[in-house]
C-alpha cells in the first residue's frame, strides 16, 4: 500500500524547536510540508526534491525551517526553530511520485500524511 506517515508535533512555547518526521512506503521525487490553520486554506511550508538539490520554502519561515530528507529511508524532516503563535496549525506531509518539480500547490502532491497538530504558545 502507498502512503505516508508523519510523527512528531506537539506544543511548544514561542521560541521553542520541533521536529517532523515523515515516512513514504515507496519512492518519491518532491516531498513537502503544508499546514492549515482555521480560517484558512491550506498553505505550503516547504519541498524538497529527491536528490535534495533544490529546496523551497514559504517566506513566513524561511530562515527558521529547514527540510532535510534521508533517501534511504525514503523519509523527510521538517526542523522548526524559533517558532511562533502563528506557526500553530495541522501539518500535513506531502509526497509527489510522478512529477519531478518542485511547487507550492496541493495539486503537485499525490500523497498525503494524516496530518499532525502543532500549537505553539505565547
Amino acid at each position: 500500500q502507498v502512503h505516508v506517515v508523519e510523527s512528531g508535533g506537539g506544543l511548544v512555547q514561542a521560541g521553542g524547536s520541533l521536529r517532523f518526521s515523515c515516512a513514504a512506503s515507496v519512492r518519491t521525487y518532491v516531498m513537502g510540508w503544508f499546514r492549515l490553520s482555521p480560517g484558512k486554506e491550506r498553505e505550503f511550508v516547504s519541498s524538497i526534491t529527491w536528490s535534495a538539490s533544490r529546496t523551497d520554502y514559504s517566506d513566513s519561515v524561511k530562515g527558521r525551517f529547514t527540510i532535510p530528507r534521508d533517501n534511504a529511508k525514503n523519509t523527510v524532516y521538517l526542523q522548526m526553530n524559533s517558532l511562533k503563535p502563528e506557526d500553530t496549525a495541522i501539518y500535513y506531509c506531502a509526497a509527489g511520485t510522478t512529477v519531478r518539480t518542485l511547487s507550492q500547490l496541493v495539486r503537485g502532491y499525490n500523497l498525503w500524511g494524516q496530518g499532525t497538530q502543532v500549537t505553539v504558545s505565547s
